[in-house]
């Protein structure tokens, strides 16, 4: 079951989403900025009422959020469950009247399977770089930038 993250979820996202950036493939979050931004984020919760899943949508400028903090249980991984999060973060999106979704990813191929573009970095707004200046690998980025956009014509 997928729905919108409550208090009591905290934790568990905090764990799950360290555990991927303790390997660098996500940014670290700190408890206070999941609270500060839980209204961003879906979580997962399997039938044991365990959350493994979690993915965030960002709103950062006029008619552009972020799919960021995707993260699901390593044992579970490959079942369709990111693929579900990131779809209702896109549904949530189109709900806002938001056309334009992009994501930061080590994972490209991921995304490009749901409709994701890659783009250049350079084209998105600076706006979206304040994360990134707490990232050890500050500026020289190796993430690759991806973009949804609504307006798109579906690929041949």
């Amino acid at each position: 079951m997928i729905r919108a993250a409550r208090m009591e979820d905290v934790k568990n996202i905090h764990a799950l989403i360290n555990s991927f950036a303790g390997d660098g493939l996500l940014l670290p979050r700190s408890i206070s900025s999941l609270y500060d931004k839980l209204r961003d984020f879906v979580v997962f919760i399997d039938d044991d009422d365990m959350l493994i899943g979690v993915c965030a949508l960002q709103i950062t400028w006029d008619n552009l959020a972020e799919i960021r903090s995707l993260a699901v249980d390593r044992n579970l991984q490959g079942r369709g469950i990111g693929s579900r999060l990131v779809r209702v973060c896109l549904d949530e999106a189109a709900t806002l009247g938001i056309e334009r979704v992009f994501t930061l990813t080590y994972q490209p191929g991921f995304f490009r399977k749901l409709g994701f573009r890659d783009i250049d970095k350079k084209n998105l707004p600076h706006k979206i770089w304040s994360d990134c200046l707490h990232c050890h690998k500050f500026p020289d980025c190796d993430e690759d930038a991806l973009q949804f956009d609504s307006t798109w014509e579906p690929e041949a």
